[in-house]
């Protein structure tokens, strides 16, 4: 009598899947330029990019809770965009642009970040834009959206007037007065980074007529604004802050509104589920027993 065997077949468990934490951060817009005749307006500052958030429950923007980590599927690649800085523009009297928008992207998930609004030219009439935040406006403000950020600040009337502050993750743009340019809105406390930080401020306007006063840089990488003798500063990199808003002055370098500050992504993964496939060259580090993606460019990290 023969003996027969008995196999045992034995299928590997599939994968499970993992929750992600995020943090993603838009390009900043950037400041508008103020009127080169010396005796008019300034442009508003440019609004901080979008800022989503789910580490450590930690606020987003404009005023909203942390939201819920992300559930990633093995097996799936998920698409990092980071978005760039809004520019300036060189011409007085005109709108700065838009900063880039963010956002991770594969299977069912869709996460986005709006860029900055660019702020309002020296001539007013209401052409700030949109965006993540705000830019500042001339006589009116412009809208941020809503779980992201604040609305840019209003301009003063008058032909002196100051530009309005770009809004922030945080806090509204300040308004401008004849005497003044409006400060940036605040940005928010972020620590997804192994810091302390703020990110997402909203920048200055530029000051009106012979006045010296202009609109103030932020906690969160947003510029300051300039006046009759003083540049705007850029928005920081990596922080997605707006770009200061150009004075009144004859001086190009002091009417012209500056470019924003670029964006950033971070994922913070459990090391005991992370692949190590990624593109885009992120920079890799731990934190307790997660592993930490830093994207600062476009890329990739397949689950």
């Amino acid at each position: 009598m023969s003996l027969g065997r008995r196999f045992l077949s034995i299928a590997s468990a599939s994968a499970a899947p993992y929750s992600v934490d995020f943090s993603i951060i838009a390009g900043g817009g950037g400041g508008g330029s103020g009127n080169a005749t010396q005796t008019s307006a300034g442009g508003g500052g440019g609004g901080a990019g979008g800022y989503r958030n789910s580490y450590n429950s930690e606020a987003s923007g404009g005023g909203t809770s942390a939201e819920s980590s992300l559930t990633f599927e093995p097996g799936t690649t998920y698409t990092i965009t980071v978005g760039g800085a809004g520019a300036g523009n060189g011409n007085a009297n005109t709108t700065g642009s838009r900063g880039g928008t963010s956002s991770v992207i594969g299977g069912t998930i869709s996460h986005t970040t709006v860029g900055g609004g660019g702020g309002d030219g020296g001539g007013g009439g209401g052409n700030a834009l949109t965006g993540g935040s705000g830019g500042g406006g001339g006589s009116s403000n412009s809208a941020g959206t809503i779980g992201q950020g604040s609305a840019g600040g209003t301009g003063a009337n008058g032909g002196s007037r100051g530009g309005g502050g770009g809004g922030g993750a945080g806090q509204i743009g300040g308004a401008g007065t004849t005497s003044a340019g409006g400060n940036g809105g605040q940005g928010v406390i972020s620590t997804i980074s192994g810091s302390s930080i703020y990110v997402a401020g909203g920048a200055g306007g530029g000051s009106g007529g012979s006045n010296t006063n202009n609109g103030a840089s932020t906690s969160g990488g947003g510029g300051r604004g300039g006046h009759i003798s003083l540049a705007p500063t850029t928005g920081t990199v990596y922080k997605g802050g707006g770009g200061g808003g150009g004075g009144n002055s004859t001086s190009s370098s002091n009417y012209t509104g500056v470019a924003g500050g670029g964006g950033v992504v971070y994922l913070m993964i459990p090391t005991s589920d992370y692949t190590g496939t990624t593109s885009g060259s992120p920079t890799v580090s731990t934190s307790g027993s997660n592993t930490r993606l830093k994207f600062t460019g476009s890329g990739s990290y397949t689950a």
